[in-house]
């Protein structure tokens, strides 16, 4: 009894029931929303609304010049501090609301090209990219204010924050879908972040009055150089990360057709909904335990912390899942989807092992390890990319998967050599 009451009063297990809630409301929502677009759009439509997310997880990036991360360490660092605290803040919001705005120029006004290279020229989706140049400041204002209540270590807030984004997302997608089909489902990946800075601007606002932290006198470029870091691990992950998978998802396009690209999608967006709860948990709660670390024998514990406690519980849903699966694809989609059931072994393993490398893979945004993320995350595209290739080849859309399935093997199996003083010392 004495171990129960232990355990329920262990911050981690506040933070995971919070988060559990707040990803069964995000499921909930995807849930919801991928039944309207199996509805109104139809694997074809799935297909675009992928080339739309891989494209906006790239202009995502460049307009936030991936200061994300370096945003929760430094103040995280300096919240006791104000004068870093504004010089960290000022510094990074006039900054990348320069950049944001270029960007947002540049969308505009080659929303054509835009269109052509990522849908193709049969299709006439430009006005999205116009719609992605207005809403852009507000979404990247969104990411900002979240990663500076995270690094405070206020992951109540955040966690609330996220749920109201899901609800506000849920009745956003639904209308567009419902009224607009394909264009719908292609204006609502952009709405609901926009939106959900009003409702950032004011939880971080009530505590910290973060209007008055802002100022043009405590911008200090040198500070940047700290920043760099964090900008190229960034950018690297998303610029070659999604022009890895778009050039797969043509490929698949070429042999097998838009369909199977489609019935690839679908397993990803299943794959994106559970996966939530380890890319949220790592991030809000181990991400700036990790960056204040002191030596190895704290980061170990946090790393076995992870591997003994979380790990375990998302195999034994992975396995729950893989039976119920038939199940879970007419809930999500539609019997139309089914053929998506031959996906979920290969695509379930892998993320088993993904799972067990993301903990790994933050300590290079935690400690600035710059060139050893650039390389691991290279190499890890690289087989990827081939053996996605050879594998479609070989077994037709179940080969995506497996070749999923292998580089996240190869990719934890590499990352434990690279850490092995931090977890086995």
């Amino acid at each position: 009894m004495n171990i129960i009451k232990e355990i329920l009063s262990k911050p981690l297990f506040k933070v995971i029931s919070l988060n559990g809630i707040s990803i069964l409301i995000k499921i909930f929502v995807g849930f919801i929303t991928s039944k309207f677009i199996a509805i109104f759009v139809g694997p074809s439509g799935l297909a675009l609304v992928g080339n739309l997310r891989n494209f906006l997880t790239t202009t995502e990036a460049f307009a936030s010049l991936g200061f994300e991360n370096g945003v929760v360490k430094y103040v995280a660092e300096h919240q006791s501090e104000e004068q870093q605290l504004k010089k960290t803040i000022s510094t990074i919001f006039i900054t990348v609301l320069f950049a944001c705005l270029a960007i947002s120029l540049g969308l505009f006004f080659l929303s054509d090209y835009l269109n052509n290279t990522v849908f193709g020229a049969k299709y006439n989706y430009g006005f999205i990219f116009k719609s992605l140049a207005v809403a852009l400041p507000f979404y990247i204002g969104n990411i900002f204010l979240i990663a500076t209540i995270n690094g405070f270590g206020a992951y109540k807030k955040v966690i609330y924050i996220n749920i109201i984004g899901s609800l506000i997302g849920l009745l956003a997608s639904v209308l567009l879908i419902w009224k607009l089909n394909t264009e719908g489902a292609l204006l609502s990946i952009i709405v609901t972040p926009s939106v959900l800075f009003l409702v950032s601007f004011v939880a971080i606002n009530q505590e910290l009055k973060i209007v008055r932290l802002i100022n043009l006198s405590s911008y200090n470029l040198s500070f940047l150089k700290n920043l760099s870091s964090y900008s190229l691990m960034a950018l690297v992950s998303a610029v070659f990360g999604p022009l890895v998978f778009l050039a797969i998802r043509k490929n698949i396009i070429l042999t097998l057709g838009l369909e199977q690209a489609g019935f690839w999608e679908a397993m990803t967006r299943i794959s994106s909904y559970y996966f939530m709860f380890i890319t949220s948990l790592i991030a809000i709660y181990y991400l700036p335990k990790l960056a204040i670390a002191k030596d190895k024998t704290e980061t170990k514990a946090l790393f076995w912390n992870y591997f003994k406690g979380i790990l375990p519980l998302f195999t034994i849903g992975m396995i729950v899942l893989y039976f119920l699966r038939n199940l879970v694809i007419q809930f999500v989609f539609s019997e139309e989807f089914l053929p998506v059931s031959k996906l979920f072994f290969w695509q379930l393993l892998g993320d088993v092992f993904k799972a067990a490398a993301f903990i790994l893979g933050y300590q290079f945004y935690a400690k600035k390890l710059t060139k050893a993320f650039i390389v691991s995350e290279l190499f890890s595209l690289f087989v990827l990319y081939f053996s996605s290739i050879y594998l479609v080849a070989q077994f037709s859309i179940e080969g995506v998967v497996m070749a999923h399935a292998f580089t996240y093997f190869i990719y934890f199996i590499t990352l434990c050599i690279y850490f092995r003083k931090s977890l086995f010392a």
